[in-house]
C-alpha cells in the first residue's frame, strides 16, 4: 500500500504546505530512517522546513512511518 500512496498522493491538488510537509517526513522516514546530516542554514527556509518534518519522525520505525503515510495519503483523499 505504501508505493500505491505515495504514487497517488503526486496527483493531489490543493493540499495545504503543513499537510505536504508530514507526508515528506513520513516519506523520508519509511525511505531512510531517522534524519541525517545538519540543518539547512536560515537561507534555505524550504530545506529548513523539509529538514525538521523528517527530523520530527526520529526514533519511529520505518514501518509505522509507511502505516502512517498510508493513513495520511488516505486523509488527504489520495485514491488508490
Amino acid at each position: 500500500d505504501f508505493d500505491k500512496a505515495a504514487e497517488a498522493v503526486k496527483q493531489l491538488k490543493d493540499v495545504k504546505q503543513d499537510d505536504l510537509l508530514i507526508i515528506y517526513g513520513l516519506f523520508k522516514q519509511a525511505n531512510n530512517g531517522d534524519c541525517t546530516g545538519s540543518r539547512p542554514g536560515m537561507l534555505d527556509p524550504k530545506g529548513q522546513a523539509k529538514y525538521d518534518a523528517w527530523k520530527k519522525n526520529e526514533g519511529m520505525s520505518q514501518d509505522d512511518a509507511k502505516e502512517k503515510y498510508v493513513a495520511k495519503a488516505k486523509e488527504l483523499g489520495a485514491s488508490f
